[in-house]
């Protein structure tokens, strides 16, 4: 066996499971879970109707690996509206499925292990999929703890510089999961000047950018390059999906867009990895990138439900809302010990799930910068998220 696979930890939700399963949820509430950051919107019609529409036609060959010149256009479309950048279809996008895979797949193309003491550099809190992405691919992960005097941004200014010199990839989140916190121009213009000075990719995590409470979208990592003049965006792939979006997670329907020196060799490792897109998600696909109604509607709802449920924590947590995301990165009461115990407590006596903070995070420098914070995704229907932040608040109040 692989012995790489012996250092990946649990993931948080299986941590979660073992932390439950000696609770007893109170029956005499119904379950409401906020744990699992999965979009619970209906899936617009128009996007069902068009991957059945396709059926008849779109299962009887094998897809190219690099997609339909159709879908890759229709991501570039997006790009140039969404964010006004440009970029070659055919060289600089390329669909995947999911940014989840991409995130792992980025990792194993990017990382050179024998060169000594590789190091790929994250957030913290974070996705684990960086960190098993790093381990994996035989690098150290190196954890940059989020700051909450600034908006809980990673203090990438506190990296060591022999750390730097070793890195061959970052992974940026913004929005952020689970702070949702949305990375500045001015941080990006710093970023990439440690990339041209140490030669280190940047792979940017943008799923949430669609999701966001200001009336300002939130900036993307391309948007950030252009107008800092890189057009050619070197050293830096974009990393988004559909599932937040639009929905559809189940469709498994993402694209990556960025340096074509970068996108040639990962269309190479996916090819042999076997990743590519089924027909008919790529016609749903296109229909789902080309329409941005239903986006203004999702967002809307989103919007909806946290201006109702995040006042009704405000008053007994330290949370407020955050740039973007569909999260929200609460302090835990003095009261109790730890998020754990919070978590645990809060499921036994109001049946409520929440994800506690330190299972997003790892220890670095003796610090743990999840500790004492819970992630509630407010992702079910708003009256199911109001009453359970009522639920929350309640147990807050009746325990102190």
């Amino acid at each position: 066996m692989n012995p790489l696979l012996s250092k990946l930890q649990p993931y948080p939700f299986e941590r979660l499971r073992l932390l439950f399963a000696g609770v007893t949820p109170n029956a005499a509430y119904r379950p409401i879970s906020l744990g699992i950051g999965e979009p619970r919107h209906a899936t617009p019609d128009f996007i069902k109707q068009a991957l059945a529409a396709s059926l008849d036609t779109g299962l009887a060959g094998y897809p190219p690996t690099a997609g339909d010149p159709q879908l890759r256009e229709a991501c570039a479309g997006w790009l140039s509206r969404r964010y006004g950048v440009t970029v070659d279809p055919a060289t600089q996008v390329l669909p995947v499925l999911g940014s989840r895979e991409a995130l792992f797949a980025m990792a194993q193309t990017v990382v050179d292990a024998s060169r000594p003491g590789a190091v790929v550099v994250c957030p913290n809190p974070f996705y684990q999929i960086y960190e098993g992405a790093a381990l994996l691919a035989g690098a150290t992960p190196h954890y940059v703890a989020s700051d909450p005097a600034r908006n809980f941004a990673p203090r990438w200014d506190q990296v060591p510089e022999e750390v730097w010199a070793r890195t061959q990839l970052v992974f940026v989140c913004s929005p952020g999961n689970p702070t949702g916190a949305v990375m500045p121009l001015e941080e990006w213009k710093a970023l990439f000047e440690l990339s041209d000075r140490y030669g280190f990719v940047i792979a940017s995590d943008e799923c949430y950018s669609e999701i966001y409470f200001r009336e300002e979208a939130p900036l993307g990592g391309l948007e950030a390059a252009q107008k800092l003049g890189r057009r050619d965006f070197k050293n830096l792939i974009l990393l988004t999906s559909l599932s937040k979006r639009s929905n559809v997670p189940g469709m498994r329907s993402g694209f990556v867009a960025g340096d074509a020196a970068l996108i040639k060799p990962f269309l190479l490792y996916r090819t042999y990895h076997g990743s590519a897109m089924s027909p008919v998600v790529q016609t749903a696909s296109i229909a789902a990138w080309n329409d941005e109604a239903h986006v203004v509607e999702n967002r809307r709802l989103y919007q909806e439900k946290f201006a109702l449920a995040t006042p009704i924590l405000e008053k007994v947590m330290d949370v407020r809302l955050p740039d973007a995301g569909f999260y929200l990165w609460a302090g835990v009461p003095p009261a109790w010990e730890d998020d754990a115990r919070f978590a645990s407590e809060l499921l036994a006596q109001y049946n409520v799930t929440v994800l506690p903070g330190s299972y997003l995070a790892r220890e670095a420098d003796g610090i743990n910068p999840g500790r004492g914070r819970v992630r509630m995704a407010l992702v079910a229907e708003t009256a199911e998220c109001v009453e359970a932040a009522e639920r929350i608040a309640k147990f807050i109040t009746s325990n102190t």
